[in-house]
Protein backbone atom coordinates (compact mmCIF):
# COMPACT_ATOMS: atom_id res chain seq x y z
CA UNK A 1 0.00 0.00 0.00
CA UNK A 2 2.10 3.17 -1.53
CA UNK A 3 1.01 6.52 -0.15
CA UNK A 4 0.17 8.51 -3.11
CA UNK A 5 -0.62 12.24 -3.54
CA UNK A 6 -2.11 11.71 -6.67
CA UNK A 7 -5.66 10.64 -6.89
CA UNK A 8 -5.79 9.75 -10.17
CA UNK A 9 -3.45 7.19 -9.31
CA UNK A 10 -5.94 5.16 -7.31
CA UNK A 11 -9.36 3.98 -8.30
CA UNK A 12 -11.51 6.76 -8.61
CA UNK A 13 -12.85 7.85 -11.73
CA UNK A 14 -12.05 4.16 -13.41
CA UNK A 15 -13.71 1.64 -14.45
CA UNK A 16 -13.47 -1.29 -12.23
CA UNK A 17 -14.20 -4.73 -12.10
CA UNK A 18 -15.23 -5.94 -8.25
CA UNK A 19 -14.07 -9.20 -7.21
CA UNK A 20 -14.58 -11.31 -4.62
CA UNK A 21 -11.73 -11.90 -2.27
CA UNK A 22 -9.76 -10.63 0.26
CA UNK A 23 -6.73 -8.36 -1.46
CA UNK A 24 -5.05 -5.86 0.96
CA UNK A 25 -3.55 -4.27 -1.89
CA UNK A 26 -7.05 -2.98 -2.80
CA UNK A 27 -6.15 0.14 -0.13
CA UNK A 28 -4.57 3.47 -1.36
CA UNK A 29 -3.63 5.45 1.04
CA UNK A 30 -2.65 9.16 0.70
CA UNK A 31 -1.27 12.03 2.39
CA UNK A 32 -3.23 14.09 4.48
CA UNK A 33 -1.09 17.06 4.49
CA UNK A 34 -0.43 17.18 0.90
CA UNK A 35 -4.15 16.99 1.06
CA UNK A 36 -4.32 20.14 3.56
CA UNK A 37 -2.19 21.94 1.45
CA UNK A 38 -3.61 21.63 -1.82
CA UNK A 39 -6.49 23.83 -0.14
CA UNK A 40 -4.38 25.76 1.55
CA UNK A 41 -4.40 24.63 4.86
CA UNK A 42 -1.69 25.55 7.04
CA UNK A 43 0.41 23.22 8.76
CA UNK A 44 0.82 23.39 12.25
CA UNK A 45 -3.49 23.37 12.81
CA UNK A 46 -4.32 23.26 16.75
CA UNK A 47 -6.96 20.83 17.08
CA UNK A 48 -8.24 17.31 17.54
CA UNK A 49 -10.93 15.66 16.55
CA UNK A 50 -11.43 11.95 14.26
CA UNK A 51 -12.73 10.32 11.13
CA UNK A 52 -15.69 8.35 11.73
CA UNK A 53 -16.25 5.85 8.96
CA UNK A 54 -19.63 3.41 8.68
CA UNK A 55 -19.38 1.02 6.45
CA UNK A 56 -23.24 -0.27 5.96
CA UNK A 57 -22.45 -2.92 3.37
CA UNK A 58 -20.19 -5.08 5.16
CA UNK A 59 -20.48 -8.68 5.30
CA UNK A 60 -17.43 -12.19 5.61
CA UNK A 61 -18.11 -15.60 5.53
CA UNK A 62 -17.73 -17.81 8.99
CA UNK A 63 -15.73 -20.75 9.28
CA UNK A 64 -18.72 -22.88 7.76
CA UNK A 65 -19.34 -21.12 5.17
CA UNK A 66 -22.29 -19.03 6.58
CA UNK A 67 -22.88 -15.05 5.47
CA UNK A 68 -22.44 -12.73 8.29
CA UNK A 69 -23.37 -9.14 8.24
CA UNK A 70 -22.76 -6.34 10.18
CA UNK A 71 -21.92 -2.57 10.11
CA UNK A 72 -18.57 -1.72 10.24
CA UNK A 73 -17.35 1.82 12.42
CA UNK A 74 -14.09 2.67 11.74
CA UNK A 75 -12.74 5.57 13.80
CA UNK A 76 -9.51 7.61 12.46
CA UNK A 77 -7.90 10.04 14.47
CA UNK A 78 -7.37 13.15 12.85
CA UNK A 79 -3.46 13.52 13.06
CA UNK A 80 -3.56 10.19 11.20
CA UNK A 81 -1.15 10.53 8.72
CA UNK A 82 -2.98 9.25 5.92
CA UNK A 83 -6.14 8.99 4.62
CA UNK A 84 -7.59 6.13 2.36
CA UNK A 85 -9.22 6.96 -1.04
CA UNK A 86 -12.69 6.11 -0.69
CA UNK A 87 -13.43 3.97 -3.53
CA UNK A 88 -10.29 1.97 -2.55
CA UNK A 89 -12.28 0.99 0.95
CA UNK A 90 -15.24 0.13 -1.32
CA UNK A 91 -13.10 -2.60 -3.04
CA UNK A 92 -11.19 -3.49 0.10
CA UNK A 93 -14.18 -4.06 2.45
CA UNK A 94 -16.42 -5.85 -0.50
CA UNK A 95 -13.47 -8.88 -0.81
CA UNK A 96 -14.29 -9.91 2.95
CA UNK A 97 -17.80 -11.24 1.61
CA UNK A 98 -16.57 -14.01 -0.19
CA UNK A 99 -14.28 -14.92 2.36
CA UNK A 100 -13.79 -17.35 5.22
CA UNK A 101 -12.75 -16.12 8.86
CA UNK A 102 -12.37 -18.75 11.52
CA UNK A 103 -13.73 -16.56 14.25
CA UNK A 104 -14.98 -12.86 14.30
CA UNK A 105 -11.63 -12.10 16.23
CA UNK A 106 -9.80 -12.94 13.61
CA UNK A 107 -11.61 -11.17 11.28
CA UNK A 108 -10.81 -7.77 13.09
CA UNK A 109 -7.50 -8.77 13.63
CA UNK A 110 -6.70 -8.52 9.96
CA UNK A 111 -8.91 -5.30 9.53
CA UNK A 112 -7.22 -3.58 12.29
CA UNK A 113 -3.52 -4.71 10.97
CA UNK A 114 -4.50 -3.61 7.38
CA UNK A 115 -6.28 -0.14 7.97
CA UNK A 116 -3.69 1.11 10.83
CA UNK A 117 -1.03 0.72 8.04
CA UNK A 118 -2.89 2.05 5.37
CA UNK A 119 -4.07 5.13 7.83
CA UNK A 120 -0.32 5.13 9.48
CA UNK A 121 -2.06 5.50 13.12
CA UNK A 122 -3.92 2.92 15.77
CA UNK A 123 -7.82 3.09 14.21
CA UNK A 124 -10.56 2.14 16.41
CA UNK A 125 -13.16 -0.90 15.08
CA UNK A 126 -16.40 -1.94 15.75
CA UNK A 127 -19.25 -4.12 14.61
CA UNK A 128 -22.59 -3.66 15.10
CA UNK A 129 -25.53 -6.61 14.48
CA UNK A 130 -27.77 -5.04 12.50
CA UNK A 131 -30.79 -6.62 14.47
CA UNK A 132 -29.85 -4.61 17.54
CA UNK A 133 -29.56 -1.11 16.13
CA UNK A 134 -31.58 1.25 17.63
CA UNK A 135 -32.39 3.36 15.01
CA UNK A 136 -35.40 2.34 12.29
CA UNK A 137 -37.80 -0.31 12.38
CA UNK A 138 -37.96 -3.60 13.71
CA UNK A 139 -38.62 -6.36 11.72
CA UNK A 140 -41.17 -9.06 12.82
CA UNK A 141 -40.94 -12.47 12.18
CA UNK A 142 -37.95 -15.82 12.25
CA UNK A 143 -34.62 -14.03 12.39
CA UNK A 144 -33.34 -16.30 9.28
CA UNK A 145 -29.56 -15.10 9.89
CA UNK A 146 -29.86 -17.32 13.12
CA UNK A 147 -30.10 -20.78 12.11
CA UNK A 148 -27.55 -23.25 12.62
CA UNK A 149 -26.88 -24.17 8.99
CA UNK A 150 -23.72 -25.17 6.87
CA UNK A 151 -23.39 -23.25 3.41
CA UNK A 152 -21.68 -23.87 0.38
CA UNK A 153 -23.83 -22.87 -2.69
CA UNK A 154 -23.72 -19.05 -3.90
CA UNK A 155 -24.98 -19.26 -7.17
CA UNK A 156 -28.87 -18.93 -7.62
CA UNK A 157 -30.92 -22.45 -6.54
CA UNK A 158 -34.33 -22.79 -6.59
CA UNK A 159 -34.41 -26.24 -5.36
CA UNK A 160 -33.64 -25.33 -1.78
CA UNK A 161 -37.11 -24.12 -1.30
CA UNK A 162 -39.02 -27.01 0.66
CA UNK A 163 -42.91 -26.47 1.87
CA UNK A 164 -44.52 -29.36 3.27
CA UNK A 165 -48.55 -29.66 3.34
CA UNK A 166 -48.77 -32.02 6.70
CA UNK A 167 -50.07 -29.06 8.80
CA UNK A 168 -52.76 -26.77 8.66
CA UNK A 169 -52.24 -23.50 7.09
CA UNK A 170 -50.58 -21.05 9.10
CA UNK A 171 -48.85 -17.67 8.81
CA UNK A 172 -45.30 -17.74 8.41
CA UNK A 173 -43.30 -14.34 8.63
CA UNK A 174 -39.28 -14.61 7.73
CA UNK A 175 -36.74 -12.00 7.79
CA UNK A 176 -32.88 -11.68 6.93
CA UNK A 177 -30.21 -9.14 6.99
CA UNK A 178 -27.59 -11.31 5.03
CA UNK A 179 -29.22 -10.85 1.48
CA UNK A 180 -26.55 -10.11 -1.40
CA UNK A 181 -27.06 -10.28 -5.60
CA UNK A 182 -25.43 -8.65 -7.82
CA UNK A 183 -25.66 -5.38 -10.12
CA UNK A 184 -26.38 -7.17 -14.02
CA UNK A 185 -24.45 -3.83 -15.56
CA UNK A 186 -21.23 -3.28 -13.66
CA UNK A 187 -21.43 -6.71 -10.65
CA UNK A 188 -21.28 -4.74 -7.99
CA UNK A 189 -23.36 -5.93 -4.78
CA UNK A 190 -26.51 -5.06 -4.30
CA UNK A 191 -27.25 -5.76 -0.59
CA UNK A 192 -30.65 -5.71 1.25
CA UNK A 193 -32.96 -7.09 4.34
CA UNK A 194 -35.49 -9.02 2.94
CA UNK A 195 -39.09 -9.51 4.95
CA UNK A 196 -41.36 -12.55 3.55
CA UNK A 197 -44.84 -13.26 4.71
CA UNK A 198 -46.53 -16.34 3.52
CA UNK A 199 -49.71 -18.29 4.64
CA UNK A 200 -50.76 -22.06 3.44
CA UNK A 201 -48.06 -24.62 3.41
CA UNK A 202 -45.31 -24.68 5.86
CA UNK A 203 -42.24 -22.91 3.99
CA UNK A 204 -38.58 -25.34 5.68
CA UNK A 205 -36.57 -22.03 7.24
CA UNK A 206 -33.50 -23.58 6.67
CA UNK A 207 -33.53 -24.52 2.87
CA UNK A 208 -35.23 -20.76 2.98
CA UNK A 209 -31.87 -19.16 4.00
CA UNK A 210 -29.89 -21.49 1.69
CA UNK A 211 -31.97 -20.58 -0.82
CA UNK A 212 -31.51 -16.58 -0.09
CA UNK A 213 -28.02 -16.99 0.04
CA UNK A 214 -28.14 -18.39 -2.95
CA UNK A 215 -28.48 -15.26 -4.58
CA UNK A 216 -25.10 -14.00 -3.63
CA UNK A 217 -23.46 -14.57 -7.25
CA UNK A 218 -26.94 -14.15 -8.98
CA UNK A 219 -27.07 -10.77 -11.55
CA UNK A 220 -30.37 -9.28 -11.96
CA UNK A 221 -32.08 -5.95 -10.78
CA UNK A 222 -33.75 -5.08 -7.60
CA UNK A 223 -37.22 -5.21 -9.05
CA UNK A 224 -36.58 -8.29 -10.52
CA UNK A 225 -34.69 -10.24 -8.11
CA UNK A 226 -37.73 -9.39 -5.92
CA UNK A 227 -39.85 -10.59 -8.10
CA UNK A 228 -37.99 -14.27 -8.98
CA UNK A 229 -38.36 -14.84 -5.37
CA UNK A 230 -42.12 -13.98 -4.96
CA UNK A 231 -42.91 -16.02 -7.47
CA UNK A 232 -40.47 -19.14 -6.63
CA UNK A 233 -42.13 -19.31 -3.33
CA UNK A 234 -45.89 -18.84 -5.37
CA UNK A 235 -45.02 -21.94 -7.75
CA UNK A 236 -43.63 -24.11 -5.38
CA UNK A 237 -45.72 -23.81 -2.17
CA UNK A 238 -49.16 -22.48 -3.71
CA UNK A 239 -49.49 -20.19 -0.89
CA UNK A 240 -52.75 -18.42 -0.03
CA UNK A 241 -50.79 -15.30 0.11
CA UNK A 242 -47.69 -13.86 -0.01
CA UNK A 243 -45.86 -10.79 0.56
CA UNK A 244 -42.17 -10.25 -0.44
CA UNK A 245 -40.46 -6.92 0.43
CA UNK A 246 -36.86 -6.09 -0.24
CA UNK A 247 -34.88 -2.94 1.89
CA UNK A 248 -32.17 -2.96 -0.43
CA UNK A 249 -29.61 -0.45 0.98
CA UNK A 250 -28.06 2.96 -0.69
CA UNK A 251 -25.98 3.06 -3.54
CA UNK A 252 -24.83 6.50 -5.28
CA UNK A 253 -27.51 7.87 -2.43
CA UNK A 254 -30.43 5.79 -3.61
CA UNK A 255 -32.21 2.84 -2.52
CA UNK A 256 -34.90 1.02 -4.23
CA UNK A 257 -37.50 -1.13 -2.08
CA UNK A 258 -39.44 -3.61 -4.38
CA UNK A 259 -42.34 -5.16 -2.81
CA UNK A 260 -44.71 -7.54 -4.06
CA UNK A 261 -48.28 -9.06 -2.88
CA UNK A 262 -50.90 -11.23 -3.33
CA UNK A 263 -53.52 -9.17 -2.06
CA UNK A 264 -54.19 -5.53 -2.93
CA UNK A 265 -53.54 -2.62 -0.53
CA UNK A 266 -51.17 -0.11 0.32
CA UNK A 267 -47.52 -0.99 0.72
CA UNK A 268 -45.74 -0.49 3.63
CA UNK A 269 -43.40 2.14 4.34
CA UNK A 270 -40.49 1.51 6.52
CA UNK A 271 -37.01 2.39 7.48
CA UNK A 272 -34.77 -0.07 8.95
CA UNK A 273 -31.90 1.19 11.08
CA UNK A 274 -29.21 -0.04 8.68
CA UNK A 275 -30.67 1.99 6.05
Amino acid sequence: MATSSDIHAGPLGESTQYRDGYDATHLHPMARAEGRTAVGLPEAMMFIGEDQWTAYEFSWLDHRGKPQVAQLNITVPADSPNVIESKSMKLYLNGFSQTQFVSEVALQKVLSKDLNAGFGADIALALQCVDQATDGTELAGLYLDQLDVDVDVYDYQPDFLTCSDNRPPDVQRFYSHVFRSLCPVTSQPDWASLVIECEGQAIDPVGLLRYLVSYRNHQAFHETTIERIYADIWQRCEPQRLKVYGRFLRRGGIDINPFRSSQVGPAPRIRIARQ
